[in-house]
């Protein structure tokens, strides 16, 4: 029998030892998870999205007229005076080029314009030679009247007549300027740019040698350059940007939310000012809603229809002193604020149906539970029932956590 016994052990033995080891294989084991705790605190709703700051009152400062704008020795960032400080200075542009045929016509009417003056002349000294016949006769038909020689009548003709040929002189004479100013024109027409003398092709300027006239532009408030549209010298239209004037430490921020979101915010609203490079968040508050929607493109190419929102801030200028036109910052305008709310992590709920599921810690086990929730942001979820304060409750829930689920923490890095 005790041969028997010891030829038995080692079977047994081996087979003990390997249904143990089965049972450990397959043994489940607790789910390493990461854990948070339900605590109260403040809590915010808020919609967000990227604004950027302008000067409240900016004065884009154009050509008047088109002509030649000197090159501009002002930079970005100085200070002008209303009235005083010159932001342009325009002068007369050079007459164009002329293709041939452009010349050949202006040459010929030109010509036609000499030969009308030389007409012109000649009616003249036809008409002077009338009148001084006219003239001549007058006087003879006063001396006969007084003899008694000449009718009445006969003399008051020859006065109409002479009255009438002084006429014709001053209209011929008027004539000839006429056709001086025509001829004049005609020249002018013929005018070309001169290389290397600005403006010499301007008739005052080959009149008397002096410099062409121009037209100073002034700027029309005090404040600060914010940009300069057109620095060198360059021939512009009437309406072109030249200079665009404003006061930086008058700003405000304009940021462009969807239309679903500009419907739920209020003038009046608080409103936290982040990414602007500072360390803190800046405060404002929403001065208007514009009531005009506009179509912008997203960066997946969506077309979505947008509202501009005009943000004041309501810090000191001392905070945002650093700012300036045009610099990108984060506006989170907030909808619902609350001071004392029980909250959990967003990343512990998923949905079940309608309900709003998520996994207690309870004795080291993962306990099913559906909760009430309230407000919801993009970091907390307000638990208006369903949890205790201090309840521990699991973080992203895998598939393999289900009722009952043994599970362990996830050790901290």
């Amino acid at each position: 029998m005790a041969v028997n016994a010891k030829r038995w052990a080692v079977p047994v033995t081996a087979a003990v030892l390997l249904a143990a080891g089965l049972v450990y294989a397959f043994w489940p084991r607790p789910v390493t998870v990461s854990l948070a705790q339900a605590m109260r605190g403040e809590m915010l709703v808020t919609i967000e999205d990227e604004g950027e700051t302008r000067v409240k009152e900016a004065y884009v400062i154009s050509a008047p007229l088109t002509g030649r704008v000197a090159r501009f020795e002002g930079k970005v960032g100085d200070s002008v005076i209303a009235g005083e400080t010159v932001v342009a200075t325009i002068q007369p542009s050079d007459p164009a080029f002329h293709d041939v045929r452009t010349q050949s016509e202006l040459e010929a009417a030109v010509k036609a314009a000499e030969a009308a003056l030389d007409l012109a002349k000649a009616q003249v000294a036809s008409a002077e030679a009338a009148r001084d016949f006219a003239v001549a006769e007058r006087k003879r038909a006063e001396v006969l009247a007084e003899r008694g020689t000449m009718s009445k009548s006969a003399r008051d003709r020859a006065r109409m007549e002479a009255r009438t040929k002084s006429a014709a002189l001053a209209e011929a004479r008027a004539a000839v300027r006429v056709r001086n100013f025509q001829l004049e024109n005609a020249r002018a027409a013929l005018l070309a740019p001169v290389a290397g003398t600005p403006g010499a092709a301007s008739p005052a300027n080959r009149a008397t040698g002096g410099p062409r006239c121009c037209f100073e532009v002034k700027a029309p408030v005090s404040g600060t350059i914010l940009r300069i549209y057109r620095e060198s010298e360059a021939v512009v239209q009437a309406g072109a940007p030249l200079v665009e004037i404003g006061d930086p430490k008058d700003l405000e921020i304009v940021t462009d939310l969807l239309s679903t979101d500009a419907v739920l915010v209020s003038p009046g609203d608080p409103v936290l000012i982040d990414g602007w490079g500072g360390e803190k968040s800046l405060n404002g508050k929403v001065r208007r809603i514009e009531p005009f929607g506009f179509t912008k493109t997203s960066a997946l190419g969506i077309d979505e229809q947008r509202v501009n929102v005009i943000i004041d801030f309501t810090d000191p200028p001392a905070a945002w002193q650093r700012l300036g036109h045009g610099y990108r910052v984060i506006a989170r305008i907030v909808r619902w604020k609350g001071e004392n709310v029980l909250r959990v992590p967003l990343t512990a709920l998923f949905r079940s149906g309608t309900d709003w599921v998520l996994f207690k810690l309870a004795e080291g086990r993962a306990v099913r539970t559906t909760v009430k929730v309230g407000h919801i942001n993009a970091e907390w979820a307000e638990i208006q029932d369903g949890l205790a304060e201090g309840d521990t409750v699991l973080l992203h829930p895998s598939a393999s956590i289900t009722e009952g689920t043994r599970v362990i923490p996830r050790p901290e890095r």
